[in-house]
């Protein structure tokens, strides 16, 4: 046997059930009207279902680059505190060695600073932010934020346009169906 429910549930499944049934047409009727009208790659439906499938794809694929940024400036800091660690480690043996100890004007480490600095200057010109601390182990995140920033602007931009059109077209072949 059935469920029985409430004469008001009946009638508002009821009521879902035409309604659903009703979008169901409309949607098989723009399907069949625009498989008429436009070729395949035209198709706004089709065009529609590729844009929110690119916009998932950018999604995802920002979270990856957010994972992959989080990695590389991870084996960035590693990378220059060994370096760092490794410059002194033979600044207290050269002594032991009979060298002189090479100061802070050595060349390799004055080139190495000059080079972070330098990263750090250009990172900033293409962000606009001139308060951020150098040594704040954030120089990639920044540069990454700076250019998924204008790519996402531009990206929605031409498809808010393209999006607004095809929902134009829309609503004029549903005026006709009507």
């Amino acid at each position: 046997m059935g469920h029985q429910y409430h004469q008001a549930t009946d009638g508002l499944l009821n009521l879902f059930t035409k309604a659903n049934h009703d979008l169901s047409m409309v949607h098989y009727r723009l399907e069949k009207e625009f498989q008429q009208v436009y070729p395949d790659s035209a198709n706004p439906m089709k065009l529609v279902s590729r844009i929110k499938k690119v916009q998932e794809d950018i999604s995802i694929l920002k979270e990856q680059c957010h994972e992959l940024l989080a990695a590389k400036q991870d084996l960035i800091d590693k990378a220059q505190r060994i370096l760092v660690e490794n410059r002194n480690l033979v600044q207290r043996m050269q002594p032991s060695l009979g060298i002189s100890p090479t100061g802070e004007d050595d060349d390799a480490f004055t080139n190495f600073k000059q080079v972070v600095e330098e990263w750090t200057a250009q990172i900033r010109s293409k962000t606009g932010d001139e308060t951020h601390d150098a040594d704040s182990g954030d120089i990639n995140k920044l540069l990454f934020s700076a250019i998924v920033q204008k790519h996402m602007e531009i990206v929605v931009s031409r498809y808010s346009f393209f999006i607004l059109v095809n929902v134009l077209k829309c609503n004029l072949l549903i005026g006709r169906l009507n």
